[in-house]
């Protein structure tokens, strides 16, 4: 499994192998030994999958607070995405800093958001599913999100504000300047 570290630390790029043949393919996409030696220790309690049938469906910024923090490890199984993470750890030295990676079905990558930062993602294909494993269960009342398109983060989103599919609830979303003391930076 090849392990990447992103430009913040604890968000981590893992892509399994795979290994193909005349029939297609095989690949081992979980293995909590590996996963752990890659610095993804947290166990997952739930499985989330998503369809977005048209090109630039935005979803996000997303996260849950203490004490359902969810950390995600998330995939493409069908089409791609531009996968975004935030942290949002008041005192951290990457605070309000985001890391960003392409994952499609044809890379086979997964990006690791530890809990503590806000996720989101944009499609760049029609018809794209994404799968994630999480580290706490839904919690409606824990869950919080910040506009996606906040001027604060200066996030370089591969769609504009024109193509942006995006849900009601997203669209008010708050600015990511009344996200500080969700979380505390812990070294």
């Amino acid at each position: 499994m090849k392990v990447e570290r992103l430009s913040i630390p604890e968000v981590i790029l893992v892509t399994p192998p795979r290994f193909g043949d005349n029939r297609g393919f095989f690949s081992e996409t979980y293995n909590v030994d590996r996963m752990n030696d890659a610095g993804i220790t947290l166990p997952f309690v739930q499985d989330n999958q998503s369809l977005s049938r048209q090109k630039g469906v935005v979803r996000g910024l997303h996260c849950q607070l203490a004490p359902y923090a969810q950390g995600k490890l998330v995939r493409v199984t069908r089409g791609a995405i531009w996968d975004v993470a935030v942290d949002v750890r008041t005192g951290s030295p990457t605070y309000g800093q985001w890391a960003a990676a392409e994952l499609s079905a044809e890379n086979w990558s997964q990006l690791w958001v530890p809990p503590g930062f806000l996720h989101g993602f944009v499609t760049l294909e029609e018809n794209t599913e994404v799968q994630y494993k999480c580290t706490a269960l839904y919690s409606k009342a824990s869950e919080r999100a910040v506009i996606w398109n906040c001027p604060e983060l200066k996030i370089d989103w591969p769609v504009s504000e024109a193509d942006a599919v995006l849900s009601d609830k997203d669209l008010v979303a708050p600015h990511f300047s009344e996200s500080k003391g969700w979380f505390q930076y812990e070294k």
